[in-house]
């Protein structure tokens, strides 16, 4: 057995009732690692260009990375991968919390679904033992009673991975959750829709294993060095969680809006953000396996017409897209929104991000009260906005356009819609602004799955994250030009590895670098990795990623921005006159990327990474 891997994964035909084990092979994890790399390779193949995203020749696949369930700090990270009913096109979220180390205790790397059971059912996994059950009295139960159900009909301590009732109703932006009300969500390109389209309920494991590591001692003691600085440098976001960040963005020019139209707002940030929920909803904290910061918001409301939210509280992007992008500064009005998107099951951002669009085309006259059910649908009005989560949720009336996303929802009112559509390649852009901070505009129109700041983290560079091995110790002018092409797709790749191996991308903001990642994996595997060796697999699989999505007719044409971000200036806040110059930032980044002029990986690259044999012609 290789060191930081169970060696396996599990196969599961719904259709024919039947699942198997495949092991794992070694140079296959040498060249993919794990994560959305290895699933990449299993989803090019096992797919192809005329394979419909609800249909049972999808692929739904989650994936755990050699560090996922080891000392490695915030290592409990999986990849959720399919075609995306949302997009069209590449489709991937990830995920943290305790399912995905489970997964590895219980046997299993992966999970790899294909075709659709007859009736709804749930997947058993415990101790490596694998059981396809019923699950019809599951059926229309939200995520936190699927959740406790599950665990009373096998182990109190399962962890389960599982869809709402949106998910069931393939509603585009479904989401898959675990964790019960500390909630974690695979939430973005609508992996609970495929889930639900398979007649997948949940996925429950229990595993009592251990991830080898083939040298430990040298993992601890590495690991305790750089314990205390991450202890440190993620004091605030412990004591405050992930909106810690609200103000300063909001100052930067960075936090979205009024559906990205406005500059500035900063009584309204200042309502809604990380030490506000701490003074009034916080009752304490939780952290995912492994993480010694813990973000996790526990937040209760007690009285008031929002009383009985318990829970989860809001992150950063669910306060951005549904507060500040809908004008909305109710905190608790958020915390319900959110509850309520944890329940039905949900992504939170394109929620959110639905919702300002709806305001804007009510504001303008493409939308009606009748339209929308009588729903009055005004900026800032926090009792709509939850009404309307309530219809996307549920597909009701103009509800189930939004569910389709603002690309979908534009279509349906007409040309004049499109202009405040904010989108890439159909997923709605998350909270954070391109005209604040450049580099962003070229990571949204090139990420393989759309709009996506995940997909680079660039903005943590123009703000002060130095990265040396990577080649630069000094932060980078944001409103710059020069050099962003390149500083793009360096965090591009970085990220893919941390997808790849199963550990936090927050983890880099607490001071873990490329050069540990290197070490540990080394510590884990017993292979002899170098760094260039180690981000050669990172940039293989964004490259797969890439050859995936042109297989579907991606290129140059579809890696833009909308136009506000492009022409339409903030007016006023800490990026009032700034426009990202997106055309010579994007020739930049094909040209180090080694990709032609229409956005496409050149043979000469595919031959350098090893995937000649993925050429799309």
């Amino acid at each position: 057995m290789i060191g930081g891997y169970a060696g396996k994964l599990l196969r599961v035909d719904l259709s024919r009732n039947e699942m198997w084990d495949e092991e794992l092979e070694e140079a296959e994890l040498k060249k993919y690692l794990g994560g959305s790399g290895l699933a990449a390779k299993i989803l090019f193949e096992e797919t192809t260009p005329h394979t419909g995203p609800l249909t049972p020749e999808n692929r739904l696949i989650f994936m755990t990375g050699p560090m996922t369930d080891t000392a490695v700090p915030t290592s409990s990270r999986y990849s959720v991968v399919a075609l995306s009913p949302k997009t069209g096109i590449w489709g991937e979220s990830n995920c943290s919390g305790f399912w995905g180390p489970e997964l590895k205790e219980a046997g299993y790397d992966g999970i790899i679904f294909q075709g659709k059971a007859p009736s709804p059912v749930y997947i058993w996994i415990d101790k490596g033992t694998v059981e396809i059950r019923d699950a019809s009295h599951l059926w229309g139960k939200d995520t936190f009673q699927t959740d406790e159900m599950i665990k009373s009909e096998t182990h109190p301590q399962a962890h389960v991975a599982c869809i709402g009732p949106a998910g069931e109703r393939l509603v585009h932006i479904a989401c898959i959750a675990t964790g019960g009300k500390h909630t974690r969500v695979a939430g973005r390109t609508g992996m609970g829709a495929v889930m639900g389209s398979k007649n997948i309920k949940a996925i429950a494991v229990h595993g009592n294993g251990k991830v080898p590591v083939v040298d430990s001692r040298s993992l601890r003691d590495s690991v305790k060095e750089i314990m205390p600085e991450m202890k440190q440098r993620g004091q605030k976001m412990a004591a405050n969680g992930t909106a810690n960040s609200i103000p300063v963005y909001e100052q930067l020019g960075n936090l979205p809006i009024k559906n990205w139209r406005q500059g500035s707002w900063p009584e309204g940030a200042q309502k809604i953000c990380g030490e506000q929920m701490t003074r009034t909803i916080l009752t304490g904290s939780y952290r995912c396996k492994g993480c010694p910061v813990g973000c996790g918001r526990e937040v209760k409301i007690g009285e008031g017409k929002f009383a009985g939210v318990e829970g989860a509280g809001p992150e950063y992007e669910t306060l951005a897209l549904l507060g500040s992008l809908c004008l909305i500064d109710d905190l608790e009005a958020v915390a319900k929104a959110n509850e309520l998107c944890n329940r039905y099951g949900i992504d939170t951002m394109s929620t959110g991000a639905a919702i300002a669009f709806a305001m804007e085309a009510y504001e303008k006259g493409l939308l009606t009260k009748e339209a929308l059910d009588g729903v009055e649908l005004e900026w800032g009005d926090a009792d709509a906005m939850i009404a309307m989560v309530e219809k996307i949720a549920k597909r009701e009336g103009f509800g189930e356009f939004l569910g389709m996303g603002v690309r979908e929802a534009a279509e349906k009112l007409g040309p004049r819609a499109q202009e405040f559509a904010l989108q890439v390649k159909g997923l709605e852009i998350p909270g954070h602004d391109p005209r604040a901070f450049h580099s962003v505009g070229v990571s949204y129109a090139t990420s393989n799955r759309g709009g996506c700041h995940l997909a680079g983290e660039t903005h943590w560079v123009e703000i002060g994250t130095v990265f040396p091995e990577l080649g630069w110790d000094k932060p980078f002018d944001r409103f710059a030009t020069e050099g962003k092409g390149e500083v793009v797709a360096k965090m591009q790749d970085l990220m893919s590895l941390y997808d790849a191996l199963g550990v936090c991308k927050f983890s880099a903001l607490f001071g873990m670098r490329p050069i540990h990642l290197l070490e540990w994996l080394n510590n884990i595997t017993g292979w002899n990795f170098d760094l260039k060796e180690l981000m050669k697999t990172a940039e293989r699989s964004y490259n797969l990623r890439r050859l995936y999505n042109v297989r579907l007719g991606i290129s140059r044409k579809d890696d833009t921005l909308p136009m506000r971000f492009l022409s339409q200036r903030r007016g006023e806040g800490g990026a009032a006159k700034a426009l990202p110059h997106l055309g010579a930032m994007l020739s930049d980044y094909y040209e180090y990327r080694g990709w032609s002029d229409e956005g496409i990986p050149t043979p000469e690259k595919l031959a350098e990474l090893g995937l000649s044999d993925f050429a799309v012609s």
